[in-house]
């Protein structure tokens, strides 16, 4: 949301209270091109050069709250309207993240529990929100993963068709061929490998109001004879499959329960001709997810390195990786077009859900999107197959139409 960076209040004398208050905030921001500044009071930091943005601070509590846990604090106080951003939200975040060394300075990954009570929990609180909800900002699918842009002035229908496609072609998939897909979201991949590919399809998800709306949607396009939405564990898939597929779970598996989906894996792929595919949002150094994502929005959550995924998911499978892609760019102009959506749709949901709730998925898809552009998160694609799988001897069948310029 864009508006002008506010003027600084007429108060000019700082009481020595807000003199080391501000000096303390200087030391934590850095180089941040952020000016900090109490709501009715004195300005408390002034960066070196020009500001893109102002952040106001409803009281010293605030401040002193910022000091204490930085992360939780900010997150929670600026939903309930105690900090507010005059500016660009997303210049201010990326200003943050920059200057704070996000991608060095995170803290230690705590071991986290994923239990299958715990797994069906962490959904519930994300993903169950209502699908009233998502369809106020995704695309006409309910497409909720990385899109991928083979044009950058693509609409978001388009680069999400696209990604469907760019993950059914990595695949390699043909009429007839068998897929498991752990953890489906709202159906439209499994839909569309079944309908565009001639493939049949068994999905799992742990979120029940996912698995309604797939089923109603397989029902109403004549695909239920060809694709089965289960609702289930990915621990609990059953069956041989030429295919395996997950696209944005194992960001919610849990490092403790990575050699378990390897194992799964292992157990469901054909031993002669499987291959399969994951995408997830992962990062380049072992460090926890941002403590308010965690406790307010994404519980559970953990984006692991390449090397986790390797080591822990894919060995444990018995499969060779053939392809590696790294989608940053496209997540974060993903989050560009759904930050967009929703800001058209803010006062609607302000309605539904209030104003905390409405506040707190701003900052969480500007923090996301801002992640992404700082290159604190990746989005990877890892491609594997069985050492005898039969697969294309070249990269051509994966290169997609369009002119490869974003």
């Amino acid at each position: 949301m864009q508006t002008s960076i506010g003027l600084v209040s007429p108060a000019t004398r700082r009481r020595p209270l807000d003199r080391w208050l501000g000096a303390l905030l200087g030391r934590r921001l850095g180089q941040a091109r952020l000016r900090i500044s109490l709501r009715d009071g004195p300005l408390l930091y002034e960066p070196a050069q020009t500001p893109v943005a102002e952040v106001v601070l409803h009281g010293r509590g605030v401040v002193l709250s910022l000091l204490l846990d930085p992360e939780v604090r900010f997150g929670d106080a600026y939903a309930a309207g105690r900090i507010e951003i005059e500016g660009d939200l997303l210049a201010a975040l990326v200003a943050a993240y920059e200057a704070l060394g996000v991608r060095k300075g995170r803290r230690r990954v705590r071991p986290l529990g994923h239990s299958l009570r715990a797994a069906r929990d962490n959904v519930h609180r994300h993903y169950d929100l209502g699908n009233d909800f998502y369809r106020l900002w995704l695309d006409e699918r309910m497409v909720y993963t990385c899109a991928y842009f083979s044009r950058a002035d693509a609409s978001l229908e388009e680069a999400q068709l696209a990604k469907l496609d760019h993950v059914c072609r990595k695949l390699w998939l043909r009429p007839g061929d068998t897929v498991v897909e752990a953890g489906c979201g709202w159906g439209a991949l499994a839909l569309h490998m079944a309908r565009a590919y001639g493939a049949r399809v068994k999905a799992y998800n742990v979120s029940a109001e996912q698995v309604r709306y797939a089923r109603r949607r397989a029902e109403k396009e004549g695909l239920s004879g060809r694709v089965e939405f289960v609702l289930d564990d990915y621990r609990n898939i059953a069956g041989r499959f030429d295919a395996f597929v997950s696209v944005g779970m194992l960001e919610h598996v849990g490092p403790r329960q990575y050699r378990t989906l390897g194992r799964v894996i292992d157990r469901c792929l054909d031993p002669l001709r499987g291959r399969g595919l994951l995408h997830f949002i992962g990062q380049d150094q072992h460090a926890a997810m941002n403590g308010w994502i965690q406790k307010r929005i994404l519980p559970g959550a953990y984006p692991p390195t390449l090397a986790e995924a390797s080591s822990g998911v894919l060995q444990a499978a018995d499969v060779d990786i053939l392809d590696v892609e790294n989608l940053r760019r496209h997540y974060a102009l993903t989050l560009a077009h759904w930050r967009a959506r929703y800001e058209d749709a803010f006062e609607e949901v302000k309605r539904r859900y209030g104003s905390t709730f409405a506040r707190a998925w701003r900052l969480y898809l500007a923090g996301s999107e801002a992640s992404f552009l700082t290159s604190s998160l990746q989005l990877f694609q890892v491609v594997f197959a069985r050492a005898t799988a039969e697969v294309p001897w070249t990269r051509a069948a994966l290169v997609p139409p369009g002119d490869g310029k974003l």
